[in-house]
């Protein structure tokens, strides 16, 4: 049986979050730091809860709730470049990694549909 660990989204998902925790250690802004690590974060541990549940059905709803995170994230990566709180290039190399982790999502939802 395949273990959610092997999943390309969730490793690129996990990378992902470890990028963002790492390059906003140092923002003072705490609210604006715990909600897009929370957003991030949300992403492999919705994929992880959603592979282990027993039901195509329950797992989906999880891997669409990580497909929302990944909105979720965009969003406020966009608003981080804005306020400048995040460089622009490590920004846009962080949304378009988050944009391919929601195609990915899209897919393995697809794939799992009846």
């Amino acid at each position: 049986m395949a273990r959610f660990e092997d999943l390309e989204v969730w490793q690129r998902s996990s990378r992902l979050c470890v990028e963002i925790y790492k390059g906003l250690a140092t923002c003072k802004d705490f609210g604006f730091k715990d909600q897009i690590t929370r957003s991030s974060l949300s992403i492999p541990s919705n994929i992880a809860e959603g592979f282990e549940r027993r039901s195509d059905k329950d797992s989906n709803k999880f891997l669409y709730y990580a497909k929302g995170s990944s909105g979720e994230l965009r969003t406020q990566i966009y608003i981080g470049i804005k306020i400048g709180y995040i460089p622009k290039e490590t920004g846009m190399n962080w949304k378009d990694e988050a944009e391919q982790l929601s195609k990915m999502l899209a897919a393995l939802i697809k794939s799992r549909a009846p």
